[in-house]
């Protein structure tokens, strides 16, 4: 019995056993219905096994919503918890997996998927490419994230989840102090996920520098490619950081070696200084290609060209540079001494310049345009002034001084989301709508939209701003109560009500995919934006070679010119076209990668064995395999695209 006691969640409670039953129910009833509709065929063959960077996107697109709504769970926990004084909803064990598994998911499963979902059904198309450079890897890639996000959420059922915080910090984080094998899940999971990460970092830089259309140099790359390939840059060199991190991890907890305890020559700084390394670099592969998605959406919906094109490819370059200087602003009370304070304290303040100098392009875009208010443009100009309050609070962050006060502290977690939520999330949710038509040939409902957008601002304003003034009154995060001599009760309250609001906003967000699935018009045009760059001149729904001819580009908005300017975008004729196969190895290898991570989170060495060589196999397979992908004939292309014009007629 002492074998299946690991299995066991260590702090049970109702919610819990509420949430077990109700996840059970919900595969159930997922594989009851894909039984009845006899759709198990359909999904091995259009899904699982696809190798089309449009569906690996879409399905990072799913997975992002999934966890959306899980993090947005944990969060709501959270505010209501800290809502009131000796409050008893959540007691510590429970708040401390809350607030680990929160800061986990949503910034490792929610928002990564979703800029991975961009990149993947962005790019190729802004760049006229048929697909990825390596469309296998691509896919491997995706079902490594997906089995690593799935191993992670596994904890909350089986073994206990993770308890040492988001940044899971030793000695807390090693066998010690966290008996559970929750940090195992932590390590281990991640650890699968980054490898995906790290893959379609490589994939991306390859496709963006060997893939571009004719006519496009690197300085007639649409503003959103520009961005994806920073943000790649940073992966590709950030990422094996994190890696060797968890590893090392990992083996002081299942395999008792001392690299980052404080016994037996360990040092838990350095898994500090490793995690922030990757850390504060992560923040800029989230913010970069939302930055890119509001170039692309302003200026579609100011109707101009994008104000300052150069200043703003050299401001995200000298972003993604800074980005690696800064990590040690995270230690400014941790006794680094006044000359490493100091530098990082100054170069941590100097990354505001680049991001002030692209704030100026967005706004002398805007400058004089004729702005249309459409649900995009309304994320994307609500962005501006709250972006830049959290860039402001970061400034007061990085005086090294003056953080011996805000460090540790609500005002942190305050500046943190204030930053995040306009920065990221509001940035995919106007991508999510503005690309909506493209994806699936109808558009979301504008009045619903924008009640979201206006519901998700007034609850963000009331549920981060009382956030401030509690921590420079004093108010500690982390901690899952305070008494009512505090006085932080009141302004609490107001964060939980604000955090409600937030709810509201994304349950109508849900609510709005529902209403227009079923009640939008089909009859939409495939540039219903009236839009500027390469990847509204294709068919909606785009086709699975993307562009019957290839595109020849001679500017940076090179849609807007063939429309406006008569340039010929399509010069050529019709060839037949080389395209990838599916294959099912990338699954098979990505539920391996699940079996191994569990076996070893438990320790169960001979499945993990069996797990590696099924690996292995699968790895040799491939070295073998013949597949030279196929030829799509004109013959077939000519009836496609007949289909697709006469859809639109």
């Amino acid at each position: 019995m002492d074998f299946f006691k690991q299995f066991a969640v260590p702090h049970p409670s109702f919610l819990i056993y509420a949430s077990m039953v109700g996840i059970g129910l919900t595969m159930l009833a997922i594989v009851v219905g894909i039984t009845y509709f006899k759709k198990w065929g359909y999904l091995w063959k259009e899904w699982l096994t696809t190798v089309d960077h449009k569906r690996i996107g879409i399905m990072y697109l799913l997975s992002a919503l999934l966890m959306l709504f899980r993090g947005g769970v944990d969060a709501i926990m959270m505010r209501a918890q800290l809502a009131l004084p000796d409050n008893t909803l959540l007691d510590s064990e429970h708040y401390n997996e809350v607030f680990t598994t929160h800061g986990v998911v949503m910034i490792l499963f929610m928002a990564m998927p979703f800029i991975m979902f961009f990149f993947n059904f962005l790019v190729p198309l802004q760049i006229g490419a048929r697909d990825v450079a390596f469309p296998r890897l691509n896919a491997i890639s995706f079902w490594l994230f997906f089995m690593g996000m799935g191993l992670f959420n596994l904890s909350f059922i089986i073994g206990g989840s993770p308890d040492a915080g988001w940044t899971s910090y030793f000695p807390l984080a090693g066998n010690e102090f966290s008996t559970s094998v929750g940090t195992n899940y932590y390590m281990i999971a991640i650890q699968i996920a980054g490898l995906g990460t790290l893959m379609t970092g490589i994939n991306f830089m390859t496709t963006i520098l060997k893939m571009r259309a004719p006519g496009m140099s690197l300085m007639k790359m649409p503003m959103f490619t520009w961005s994806a390939f920073i943000a790649n840059v940073i992966i590709v060199f950030a990422f094996p950081v994190l890696t060797v991190a968890l590893a090392m991890g990992t083996m002081d907890r299942l395999f008792g070696t001392n690299f980052f305890t404080t016994a037996n020559g360990g040092m838990d700084m350095m898994w500090a200084n490793l995690f922030w390394v990757w850390g504060h670099p992560e923040v800029y592969i989230l913010i970069l290609p939302a930055f890119g998605l509001y170039s692309e959406i302003i200026s579609t919906f100011a109707r101009r060209n994008l104000y300052g094109y150069k200043s703003m490819v050299a401001s995200m370059v000298l972003i993604s540079l800074l980005s690696f200087f800064v990590w040690a602003h995270h230690f400014f009370t941790m006794g680094q001494g006044p000359v490493s304070n100091s530098i990082f304290s100054i170069t941590t303040m100097a990354i505001a310049v680049p991001t002030g100098v692209k704030m100026f392009n967005w706004l002398f875009t805007l400058w004089k345009g004729k702005i249309v208010f459409t649900t995009p443009m309304l994320y994307s100009v609500l962005f501006i002034p709250l972006f830049t309050l959290g860039g402001v609070t970061g400034v007061m962050l990085a005086m090294s001084a003056a953080d011996y006060q805000y460090h540790n502290t609500m005002f942190l977690v305050a500046h943190f989301h204030n930053v995040i939520i306009p920065g990221v999330v509001y940035a995919m949710l106007a991508g999510l709508t503005y690309y909506w038509p493209k994806m699936f040939g109808f558009m979301l409902n504008e009045k619903i939209g924008k009640w979201t957008v206006w519901l998700l601002s007034i609850g963000f304003v009331l549920a981060f701003i009382p956030m401030y003034i509690t921590g420079l009154d004093g108010q500690a995060r982390r901690m899952y109560t305070y008494s009512e001599s505090t006085g932080f009760g009141p302004l609490n309250m107001v964060a939980f009500f604000g955090a409600g609001l937030m709810a509201v906003g994304f349950v109508l967000l849900v609510y709005n995919i529902y209403y227009s699935t079923r009640y939008a018009s089909r009859d939409i045009s495939n540039d219903p934006w009236d839009a500027r760059s390469l990847e509204w001149a294709t068919h909606t729904p785009v086709p699975e070679y993307n562009f019957a001819i290839t595109p020849k580009v001679n500017s940076t908005q090179a849609f807007w010119d063939s429309k406006k300017n008569g340039h010929e975008l399509f010069p050529g004729k019709l060839e037949k076209i080389h395209m990838p196969n599916n294959s099912g190895l990338p699954f098979i290898m990505g539920c391996a990668f699940f079996g191994f991570g569990f076996a070893m989170v438990f320790s169960m060495w001979p499945i993990a064995i069996i797990s590696l060589i099924g690996l292995l196999a699968c790895l040799a397979y491939r070295s073998f395999e013949k597949d030279h992908g196929r030829y799509i004939s004109v013959e077939e292309i000519e009836e496609t695209e007949a289909k697709l014009r006469g859809a639109k007629k």
